[in-house]
């Protein structure tokens, strides 16, 4: 109960965060700009984070894989993730002790958490690695005083080396109750793991040698703890970590900005925590923080800018105020140096009290962007605006002017010669909800050139890419059999993940519980990163942390929607759009019998995680499987038919996971399974472990171009009759129906073209992938298909339920992929849901 309810705590705190970022959605400009909020009441102490803080002479002791050439030194990088890694480093050249080991010395605050990692600077600068070829974003270490920091380097980027390693394996705890704790990030030798629901980490492929291992709380609810840990060869060094829960403490921020800024638009912090917009992970152009994630501060009558937050005694905040994100339009000194504040959390409530010196750097006046957009536009979108000086960064959200028009302002950084590129967007959806004229991942923009003047750039929206003419579907009456109480209909969301995507969850949950939906299906992800040795985690970035699953679960059922969790992996993309890209992952891997106890022991700890997820948090049911599992069940094969060399006890395996899931929920757990006509096999015994089939349906139901949708209610109606029918009768149990059906010419018949005589794979046609051109869309395939299916289903009582699969969370598109988000197949479902449900006659 106490772990629940620790957990319960975080996820308030940080929807309390969402809420004040949410009202960046209110501001309207030239309505009263002083149109302000109450004065902010201080609490506690009023201090300036300007306070020099007490440093602690902190020595690096480094080991390099081979001496340095003659024309070569080493330097350590303190890294700066606010503004973004690469664009703010702060670089220390560090002195031979002899031709392998280097040191240097760096004052450091005390209580503060400093990210670095080495350089090799020759000809150019070269960045270390792992042993696995992959980059180091960052090392760290905790400043509790004077100290040696012990490293290793296991790789260069430009050269490998042959070496032993080993492995630290181990779980954190909270130190006052005993309970495992997720969301945690462990790191040593540069190597990063966020640990799963029972507080495990795997730090891999770690050269010999003795490693600073450090456990770090990304909301800073946990104080950091570090130790050494020596890794042997071959080896695995067991460590269980424990850590101190520490309570929130009121912190006030009140800024005063430069009369430059324009009157009311929101300012915003960024700073190094959750709280602050950080994700930890890589985004465009080595951003970290997004501005959607940032809390927004309260205009205050005597025209400075306010917020109070709850965050952690000692924890070591880096933080600065921004009009756009860490890069663009964030404060700078007078002289226009990028500008980080650092400060620890006191023990009592405080006030801090902050001037912006600048928002701008350079002789070069600021850029005002006016653009129209058009009326079409749902009128809960926001425009993003993009800017291209070296490559495209992350997406900013433009300010309200009200009919249709939209601004920002660009104060700095413009000190750079010559023209950059910029572009609009919808939901910040840059490179799939694009303004028509700047359309994709990489086109060349719209142009801009930096002035001494002020400019003016007023712009038109034509069109949105993707969202050109919408007009809903003619719907036609049907006489529809409402079910009993347990039936469900809902909506499953993709499980493609960007941090900013959290931001429009509210949305896309009110628009499924409009629909008449309810059930919400969540496919929250880990990432295989590599094959072999295999890693399975949550990988920043790609995947939702923990603490953004619970919220946005928290957030449907306070819709009223019950809430399924269907756990799926991310694999590498590769380049065949026309095979799933899970193939790639089974054709390369050893699939001999350690790799395959490794599999099943990574995919326990997957479902488990998802297990005390739902839990935890009231979703009621869980999905366990799905297609891409194939090769593990029993006489698996791969691509080709290929066996899979799945061990002979995969069965038992199966078995035993479903066990270990139900020990931790105690709600629903289903299976899923595809359905391809004429391959429907014997059922597994383990499926009568399970309480219900999640059926993905995908199937062909027309074999001509010219069919009907009776033709298709037909097709479909023979398939579930012959060959859907009898395995819900051997099996007994509940069967939904989970539909999949891209808005592409050829989804009915099962193929899309790719245009070289193959069929796509359709989760290629699923944003934010590029755009297939040898796809046709069609969005009244998708509509037909959809309403051939609950035609099918209506005169079917043994089955219990309908979702829709591929739903895009973020933004309204009527693109060629799965999702039916404001598409003629969701008037479809708005119709019929609901009468299926009983709640419209």
């Amino acid at each position: 109960m106490k772990r629940q309810s620790f957990v319960l705590r975080r996820v308030l705190t940080l929807a309390i965060v969402l809420v004040l970022v949410g009202q960046a959605c209110t501001l309207s400009l030239l309505t009263n700009p002083f149109n302000t909020t109450p004065a902010t009441q201080i609490p506690g102490n009023t201090i300036e984070t300007a306070t020099p803080q007490p440093m602690a002479q902190t020595n690096f002791i480094v080991t390099l894989p081979e001496p340095l050439q003659a024309n070569e030194s080493l330097t350590l990088i303190v890294m700066d993730e606010v503004t973004g890694l690469p664009l703010n480093p702060t670089e220390y050249p560090m002195s031979a002790r002899d031709s392998l080991t280097y040191t240097g010395t760096i004052p450091l605050p005390y209580n503060s958490v400093v990210k670095y990692r080495y350089a090799r600077r020759g000809a150019s600068l070269t960045m270390e690695d792992t042993t696995l070829g992959s980059a180091i974003r960052y090392r760290m270490h905790f400043v509790a005083g004077p100290a040696d920091v012990q490293d290793i380097v296991s790789d260069w980027g430009d050269r490998s080396y042959s070496r032993p390693t080993g492995i630290i394996l181990g779980q954190v705890f909270n130190a006052d109750t005993g309970a495992p704790l997720p969301n945690m990030l462990v790191t040593a030798g540069g190597v990063q793991h966020i640990t799963d629901s029972m507080g495990r980490f795997e730090l891999g492929s770690l050269p010999v040698g003795t490693h600073n291992l450090l456990a770090y709380s990304l909301d800073g609810m946990y104080k950091p703890f570090e130790q050494g840990a020596t890794v042997a060869e071959g080896q695995t060094t067991i460590v269980d970590l424990r850590v101190r829960p520490v309570k929130l403490v009121s912190v006030t921020f009140i800024v005063s900005v430069p009369s430059s800024t324009v009157p009311g638009v929101p300012v915003r912090i960024a700073g190094n925590l959750l709280q602050f917009g950080n994700t930890f992970a890589d985004l465009q152009s080595g951003a970290s923080v997004s501005t959607d994630r940032m809390p927004i501060l309260n205009l205050q009558a005597d025209g400075r800018y306010a917020v109070t937050l709850g965050l952690p005694e000692g924890t070591h905040i880096q933080y600065k105020y921004t009009l756009g994100d860490g890069f663009w339009n964030a404060e700078r000194k007078n002289g226009g140096q990028l500008f980080l504040r650092d400060f620890i959390v006191p023990a009592q409530d405080v006030t801090l009290q902050d001037a912006v010196a600048t928002w701008s750097v350079g002789d070069s006046a600021p850029i005002l962007f006016e653009t129209t957009i058009p009326s079409v536009t749902p009128p809960g979108d926001i425009i993003y605006i993009q800017f291209n000086a070296s490559g495209w960064t992350e997406p900013i959200p433009m300010w309200p002017l009200g009919n249709y028009r939209w601004a920002y302002k660009l104060y700095g950084p413009l000190n750079f010669l010559g023209s950059f590129s910029y572009r609009y967007c919808r939901n910040g959806q840059c490179g799939s909800a694009d303004d028509g004229q700047t359309v994709g991942a990489t086109p060349a923009g719209r142009q801009a050139q930096t002035s001494l003047l002020a400019q003016d750039l007023q712009d038109t929206v034509g069109v949105w890419k993707w969202f050109e003419n919408p007009e809903p579907v003619t719907l036609v009456g049907a006489n529809i059999t409402a079910r009993s109480n347990g039936f469900v209909a809902g909506v499953e969301y993709q499980p493609t993940y960007r941090p900013n995507w959290s931001y429009y969850a509210p949305q896309a949950f009110a628009n499924t519980q409009a629909l008449g939906s309810n059930l919400a299906v969540l496919t929250p992800t880990w990432t295989y990163t590599n094959v072999s040795p295999l890693r399975f985690a949550t990988l920043p970035g790609q995947d939702p942390l923990w603490i953004d699953s619970a919220i946005m679960i928290s957030q449907a059922r306070a819709l009223g929607l019950n809430v399924a969790l269907f756990p799926t992996p991310n694999f590498p993309v590769g380049s065949d759009t026309t095979a799933p890209p899970s193939s790639n992952f089974w054709l390369g891997a050893p699939r001999d019998a350690q790799w395959w106890q490794t599999w099943f022991t990574r995919y326990r700890a997957f479902a488990v995680n998802y297990a005390d997820l739902a839990a935890q948090t009231g979703a009621q049911t869980l999905i366990l499987g799905g297609e891409w599992v194939k090769p593990a069940m029993p006489g698996g094969i791969i691509a080709d038919g290929i066996p899979s060399n799945v061990p002979a006890d995969a069965e038992a395996q199966w078995k035993a996971i479903i066990a270990d899931v139900r020990t931790h929920f105690k709600g629903q757990v289903f299976w899923a399974m595809p359905f391809t006509p004429s391959v429907v096999t014997t059922p597994l015994n383990f499926l009568q472990d399970v309480d219900g089939i999640y059926l993905l349906w995908s199937a062909p139901i027309s074999t001509s171009q010219t069919a009907t949708k009776a033709d298709y209610a037909n097709e479909a109606g023979r398939l579930l009759d012959n060959e859907v029918a009898p395995l819900a009768s051997l099996l007994n149990k509940p069967l939904i129906l989970a539909v999949n059906y891209p808005s592409a010419t050829g989804a009915a018949n099962g193929c899309v073209p790719d245009g070289a005589g193959k069929c796509l794979d359709w989760s290629f046609l699923s944003r934010p992938n590029t755009d297939i051109t040898a796809a046709t869309l069609n969005l009244q395939t998708q509509a037909d298909a959809y309403e051939a299916i609950l035609t099918a289903i209506n005169n079917r009582s043994w089955i219990s339920g309908i979702i829709s699969r591929g739903y895009y969370m973020p933004v309204a598109l009527q693109d060629k992929s799965s999702s039916i988000h404001s598409k003629p197949a969701a008037d479809i479902l708005w119709y019929w849901f609901p009468r299926l449900l009983g709640k419209v006659q």
